[in-house]
């Protein structure tokens, strides 16, 4: 078990707390194995009603997974650890995988900063589930930021947002707040951050097994310190479903360079920082899992992740932004306009026939 993340039952409430606060709570193999074990393990224990996955820092829920760690293991090879990074994205997936099937109500407080991973634990689309925001949140899908795509199951989350609200936060890696995050339905309810202990305590209250109400209450009288109709979603909703329409990324780059207005601009300006490539592979992702399970967008987004490093944009990604902190990745190709469907297509070419897929007894 990790010492990273605290783990405690009582009141019929099982409780999950990250606890890496140096690293903003990042995900590393460790515990993402702890978070599936006791997960596991209360499915089918009557004794726990309800589990409550926080943070113990006030600074971040969880910031994503560990890039030092995946930047490390992939510049050593096989011998300097790769086959853990193998491991940790089929073990993460299929995590999430556990989580939008959760049996049980999983109430996550998504207090300060929520992103990549952090979504994942979080985004599940099982009815019971229960997210919570503050007036700290901060959350986003900002792989392509660093040469990847909104994983995790975010080709599932993301493509399933009205409109095309969830093609605009893939594709940018727009940070977005409380009021957004209602406004999209990537959380439930708001409740400040000063009144959480008491939330809990009510929690830990609760006898009757319905968490969901419990919540919607004590939630009640806050509700009007906030206001998913004025957020900045809300202001440009019409804008983001027109601009981000298309199926090709230069299309939409072209629909942008036509509005002058300053979101518009803020927008594109955003786009032109990225990877071009993986903009238009993260845009072919959000299109194809429409259609498609949580289970075969996993499975697919496990695919996408080892055509990722064996092309090794994202390694280049993490290096300019993490690791040497130049800021300035050297993209290939560095446009958009060079960007081919032939580049796009070996993300989406099996890494494993059907038999051996690392993810396939997913169901």
């Amino acid at each position: 078990m990790s010492t990273d993340i605290l783990v405690s039952s009582d009141h019929r409430l099982a409780r999950l707390t990250l606890n890496r606060p140096d690293a903003m709570n990042s995900l590393s193999l460790d515990m993402v194995r702890t978070l599936a074990a006791s997960l596991q393990d209360w499915q089918t224990d009557e004794k726990i009603h309800a589990v409550l996955i926080d943070s113990s820092t006030p600074k971040a829920f969880c910031a994503g997974g560990d890039i030092h760690f995946f930047h490390e293991v992939a510049c050593a090879g096989l011998q300097g650890g790769s086959a853990l990074l193998e491991d940790f994205f089929t073990e993460e997936y299929a995590l999430n995988h556990l989580i939008h099937h959760y049996n049980k109500p999983y109430i996550a407080i998504l207090d300060g900063i929520v992103m990549g991973g952090g979504m994942g634990i979080t985004q599940s689309s099982a009815p019971t589930c229960i997210r919570i925001v503050t007036e700290r949140t901060r959350m986003a899908m900002p792989e392509v930021k660093i040469g990847l795509f909104p994983d995790v199951g975010g080709g599932y989350f993301l493509s399933h947002l009205s409109g095309e609200i969830g093609t605009y936060l893939g594709l940018t890696g727009e940070i977005i707040g409380a009021a957004d995050a209602l406004h999209a339905g990537l959380a439930h309810v708001f409740v400040p951050r000063k009144a959480l202990p008491d939330l809990v305590r009510v929690l830990e209250s609760v006898a009757d097994r319905d968490y969901a109400a419990a919540i919607t209450t004590f939630a009640a009288p806050y509700q009007t310190q906030i206001s998913s109709d004025e957020c900045v979603l809300a202001k440009h909703r019409a804008d983001i479903d027109r601009h981000f329409s298309y199926d090709t990324v230069e299309e939409i780059v072209r629909s942008l360079q036509a509005d002058a207005t300053p979101f518009a601009q803020k927008m594109l300006e955003n786009l032109l920082q990225r990877s071009p490539l993986m903009v238009s592979v993260t845009l072919e992702q959000i299109r194809r899992a429409r259609t498609m399970s949580i289970a075969d967008c996993l499975r697919m987004e496990r695919t996408m992740v080892r055509r990722c490093f064996e092309h090794g944009e994202v390694v280049e990604g993490i290096r300019a932004l993490a690791i040497d902190k130049d800021q300035q990745p050297q993209w290939r190709p560095a446009s958009f306009e060079a960007v081919t469907k032939e580049m796009i297509a070996p993300f989406f070419t099996a890494a494993w026939p059907d038999y051996a897929h690392p993810l396939r007894m997913l169901a």
